[in-house]
């Protein structure tokens, strides 16, 4: 016997549908990358989303085309991901931080009829249009007193143009909620990058899920301002949980340096944000220099890598801002994990607190999760056995858009996250490694995260990376990469002291290493691929 009940369809249209109707006069605010800010309600927000699927089905798009987008975080960004989606077609985020050679390939790949981009990106644009071939219409994402001249773009028209020409009352489809909606490539730092194609059903769940008060908890009352790009993982779902619970967007467009966030921050009243945690502790650093406070912003997410304990206290204890710690991946569309105190963990002393929190956190509702051993057999949850962490559910990947590689799927249906993990007997989930940085020393497994978060409390450090380098005696020992603080230094005897009696002593790095930067991949992950080629044939005694 089935249920009666009514069977609509997920779809992304409907969000910005119910905040057009419930939440009307709440406001997008936009940081324009011409200049300027722009300032809107979810009700013209809908209507111009209109104007532009009506443009679109002008211009040929039908059901399944991709349209791609190299743009920042703006409000006509946001028309995009409904405008594209709301008519059936696929809304295509593409970094603009990977490397051209990436760029044209994944273009090409994913075969995008149309591309949307930003000023800024009008020099990195008329180098790929010669050789990306599918792409039949170049809108640059401004008005026309912004257009060039003369361009090698076919078709160039600005998007302002575009939209004037349609009229508004466009009446969003109804299609099968399992319809591609967007489509996200990884960042490919060790192969071509990976297309994650979802669908309209697992993106509304997502967003959903993301909004309940133990993960990112969004609501109405909420200044909301995601500094993770909108060609990352579709900013974390932010650009669709904030008019799902009708709460205020801001989008910091190309302004990603801290006094331009601190700026809008302060002005439009933000009280919540997400981002890397390089984002913040570029932040820090300027709240420190200038002695500033936050006169709004209560909380933030962070994800994409560790967030170092000692960034958690210093928001914390200094800026009265709580992080919350969460874990995802492109695959999981991301949020699978977030770290949020149980109800019988309030009474913890506050470093007992501090190192829960410190760790990635509890499944969310619709992410299941397992650590697996060699064996693939299931590993206990006692906080100290660690193996490979797997997850299943309605917003992971099942498998990768015309690359098919069965191996990231288990037999039942399980994908491989490559990351390795613990989980405590509370339920709370630690990334340990990536399975590919784990080092290996003498039979013991070492943890290059816990090093690089114990570095960089040290008030010299700025940035820190560790790898495992040969060693004639224990097969590998980890080396230490650091970044100085501007004005500060800090000898490789005195790091090397400073692990002593915080970590077992077989964990302990052997040797220092200097650098002025260290390298990162496009979504501001340290890139440790680099790092072994930069220190090939390092060796330690």
């Amino acid at each position: 016997m089935q249920g009666l009940m009514m069977a609509e369809p997920l779809r992304v249209a409907s969000i910005i549908e119910h905040a057009a109707k419930w939440h009307s006069d709440t406001e997008i605010v936009s940081r324009r990358p011409e200049g300027g800010i722009h300032r809107y309600t979810y009700a013209e927000a809908n209507h111009r989303s209109q104007q532009l699927a009506r443009a679109l089905l002008a211009l040929g798009i039908e059901n399944g085309d991709r349209v791609g987008t190299l743009a920042w975080n703006t409000h006509r960004h946001f028309e995009l991901y409904y405008g594209v989606a709301g008519i059936g077609a696929v809304c295509h985020t593409i970094n603009p931080r990977l490397f051209p050679e990436q760029l044209v390939y994944i273009i090409n790949h994913s075969e995008d009829r149309l591309l949307f981009f930003d000023i800024t990106f009008l020099p990195l644009v008329e180098r790929l249009a010669p050789i990306c071939p599918t792409v039949e219409k170049w809108v640059l994402l401004a008005g026309p007193e912004h257009l060039p001249k003369e361009s090698v773009m076919p078709g160039l028209c600005s998007y302002e143009d575009l939209l004037a020409a349609q009229p508004g009352g466009y009446q969003w489809p109804s299609f099968d909620e399992n319809t591609a909606c967007s489509l996200c490539y990884t960042s490919g730092t060790t192969d071509q990058p990976k297309g994650v194609l979802y669908s309209h059903r697992s993106t509304v769940l997502h967003a959903l899920g993301i909004s309940l008060p133990d993960a990112l908890g969004c609501s109405s009352a909420d200044v909301i301002m995601p500094v993770v790009p909108m060609f990352h993982v579709n900013a974390w779902g932010l650009p669709y949980a904030a008019p799902l619970n009708g709460a205020k967007l801001v989008l910091p467009g190309a302004g990603m340096d801290s006094a331009s966030l601190f700026e809008l921050m302060e002005t439009e009243g933000v009280t919540f944000s997400a981002g890397v945690p390089t984002i913040w502790l570029a932040l820090l650093q300027f709240m420190r220099e200038g002695q500033r406070r936050f006169s709004t912003l209560r909380r933030t997410v962070v994800g994409g890598s560790s967030c170092p304990p000692a960034l958690m206290k210093a928001f914390v204890e200094e800026l009265s801002v709580t992080i919350t710690h969460a874990w995802g991946m492109t695959e999981t569309s991301p949020l699978g994990t977030a770290s949020r105190l149980k109800a019988n963990q309030q009474g913890l002393s506050a470093d007992e607190k501090a190192a829960v929190l410190a760790k990635q956190g509890r499944a969310v509702f619709g992410v299941d999760m397992k650590i697996v051993g060699d064996d693939g057999q299931a590993l206990p949850h006692d906080g100290v056995a660690f193996g490979d962490l797997l997850v299943r559910g309605p917003w992971v990947v099942r498998d990768y858009f015309r690359t098919p590689t069965p191996g990231e799927l288990t037999a039942d249906g399980w994908f491989r996250t490559g990351d390795v993990a613990t989980v405590d007997p509370t339920g709370f989930m630690q990334i340990t490694d990536r399975s590919k940085d784990v080092i290996k020393s003498g039979g013991e497994w070492i943890s290059s995260i816990d090093l690089e978060n114990l570095a960089v409390a040290h008030p010299a450090v700025a940035e820190a990376a560790v790898i495992g380098v040969p060693s004639a005696r224990w097969s590998e020992r980890p080396l230490l990469v650091i970044v100085r603080r501007p004005g500060m230094d800090v000898s490789a005897e005195e790091m090397l002291g400073f692990f002593r009696g915080k970590v077992a002593k077989f964990c302990e790095p052997d040797a220092v290493e200097f650098v002025e930067q260290l390298p990162h991949t496009a979504t501001g992950k340290i890139l440790k691929t680099q790092l072994r080629k930069d220190f090939a044939g390092y060796s330690v005694a």
